[in-house]
């Protein structure tokens, strides 16, 4: 976790999280609020990411049509919770390899099946 929230990782992964266009989440946040100045919101969750104490959000679900007519449900995570799972996905891609954990999203079908989209 110290080299999740070290300050470059996090630099990064802020940079990675406002650059996307993204609904916000449950909590309303629109990216713009607070998140990367120092001082602000983000020292405290550091503090929880490094103690364990951290626990993300629910998320705020959405129903996608599908163009059969039917629905996929959608979850969007808050920009917090999008930030330190990029912070993780970053380290983990470093130790790993970008092979395991690629920078496009898995999506599995009701039987399990992984598919990138």
């Amino acid at each position: 976790m110290e080299e999740v929230c070290e300050r470059e990782n996090r630099r990064k992964a802020l940079k990675r999280v406002r650059a996307t266009k993204e609904d916000p989440g449950i909590d309303g946040d629109d990216r713009k609020r607070n998140y990367g100045i120092p001082g602000t919101t983000l020292a405290s969750d550091r503090e929880q990411l490094l103690s364990g104490t951290y626990e993300p959000k629910p998320v705020k679900r959405v129903e996608i049509p599908k163009p059969d007519g039917g629905v996929r449900k959608l979850g969007i995570p808050t920009v917090l919770d999008r930030f330190v799972q990029q912070a993780v996905q970053q380290v983990l891609q470093k130790q790993c390899g970008p092979d395991v954990f690629p920078d496009t999203a898995t999506v599995f079908d009701r039987g399990g099946v992984p598919s990138r989209r």
